[in-house]
């Protein structure tokens, strides 16, 4: 079992990367914002906690397992399930409420069961672990329904953090993708998810969707043998998670229009159709629940036009947490984005390395996940050029990993052109493996 100790909330800092010169006109302005959050589990922070003196962050945690037929072609993907299903119980810390789900084309409890939670300790583990031995593979796949049993479980304890891990060998085929659109709309903000794919016969914007949407990590485990390290890996970063529901709060003044905010580390996702507002001018953009850990934020906003000389704060951004009466607390950090128009060329044209660096980045993850729609659809020109641009931006950008990802799909003849032809045959667990991945994104060299 993994140990534990008694955490003090994280410090949270904000910086903010940008070249804030416009040019006579100009009214696009581009920024960067690094949050990183750390000290947890060390006594001095200066921020408010978040939590009532001497309580850490209760958590709850469902773990979601596809049960349908097919978990059993071959057997070794059942016997992964348990297995890591066993690992990850392993690694809850005392304390934490649990359940564990069987999903098909229904949800049913395996444990606990009653409509309730365990709580982690030495006699509820090993519960838990003779319960999953009772798991066999039959019926249809419903994640909707999974996603909802795990939503009342996690929301009948008075926990901070709720966290779920889902786990499918298949298609969403015995429910409309309108049903499982509507499951993760309610589920939203109310728990965050990883989702993992096992084996190479389920679909990757299902799984991917599912993460995106509940704010978690979505990957491929091609081989059942891999499941329980990753298993294990996951419940380790969800039990390390300390302040959860935190938000974005970005303010702008009259006359500014916020075009889209993205988290552009570790992962591309765009936040920008998620905002609540917040009162005048501001609005929150929700990134989950942290630990120890620092993610890159890409701001874009476009400002009223101003002359020579003027400037302006074209943006505020603070970081907020919800509270019981409804209200916000602040984490006691912001960023200030700004605009300074300039006849000075040099600077006005400038792009600052984190806004060029991540640009490409996000460009890269659509470029991947275009050149593959493309192959699939058969238009292996198109798919080349796009897939042949993913290696050119890959290469300038030193992600290493996409790149050799990339070479697995196409034969690389001048990376620094993006030069390529598509291999005549893919293993089917390297194209999923690259389209899952496609969104991972390194940092900016320093």
């Amino acid at each position: 079992m993994a140990n534990f100790a008694k955490s003090q909330v994280p410090q949270f800092s904000m910086d903010v990367y940008q070249n804030e010169y416009l040019p006579e006109g100009g009214r696009e302005v581009n920024a960067i914002v690094t949050v990183t959050a750390t000290g947890g589990g060390t006594v001095g922070s200066t921020v408010a906690p978040v939590y009532p003196q001497g309580h850490g962050p209760a958590a709850a945690v469902a773990v979601m397992v596809d049960c349908s037929g097919s978990m059993d072609y071959p057997p070794t993907k059942m016997r992964g399930a348990r297995d890591a299903t066993a690992a990850a119980i392993d690694a809850l810390r005392d304390g934490t409420h649990f359940s564990v789900i069987g999903g098909t084309h229904v949800a049913k409890e395996v444990y606990p069961g009653g409509g309730r939670l365990a709580v982690a300790d030495a006699t509820t583990r090993e519960q838990a672990k003779q319960a999953l031995r009772r798991l066999s593979a039959g019926g249809g796949t419903a994640i909707g329904t999974w996603l909802r049993l795990a939503d009342r479980l996690l929301n009948s304890a008075d926990v901070t953090i709720r966290h779920g891990i889902l786990l499918t060998d298949g298609r969403n085929e015995h429910e409309s993708p309108e049903d499982l659109r509507a499951a993760l709309e309610a589920c939203a903000g109310r728990f965050t998810c990883d989702a993992r794919g096992v084996g190479t016969d389920w679909e990757v914007k299902e799984v991917t969707g599912i993460a995106s949407a509940l704010l978690g990590t979505a990957d491929i485990v091609a081989d059942p043998a891999g499941l329980a390290a990753d298993f294990t890996r996951m419940m380790e970063t969800a039990m390390g998670k300390e302040v959860a529901d935190v938000s974005l709060r970005v303010w702008t003044p009259v006359g500014t229009t916020i075009r889209f905010v993205k988290q552009v580390a570790p992962t591309v996702t765009d936040l920008t159709a998620r905002r609540t507002e917040a009162g005048p001018r501001a609005g929150d953009y929700p990134t989950g629940s942290w630990g120890d850990e620092s993610r890159d934020y890409h701001l874009c906003v476009q400002v009223p036009p101003a002359g020579l000389g003027q400037e302006m704060l074209a943006a505020r951004v603070s970081l907020v947490v919800p509270q019981p009466d409804g209200s916000a607390q602040n984490l006691g950090t912001q960023g200030l984005v700004r605009a300074v128009w300039t006849d000075d060329m040099t600077a006005s044209t400038s792009i600052n390395p984190q806004v060029a660096h991540y640009t490409g980045q996000a460009e890269l993850a659509q470029a991947i996940q275009q050149g593959l729609d493309l192959r699939k659809a058969g238009d292996f020109d198109g798919a080349t050029a796009k897939l042949g641009r993913a290696v050119q931006l890959a290469s300038a950008s030193g992600n290493a990993d996409t790149a050799k990802l990339l070479a697995k799909v196409v034969d690389v003849v001048d990376a620094a052109t993006g030069t390529v032809r598509l291999k005549t045959k893919v293993a089917e667990a390297d194209a999923m493996t690259l389209e899952t991945r496609s969104t991972k994104t390194v940092r900016v060299k320093k």
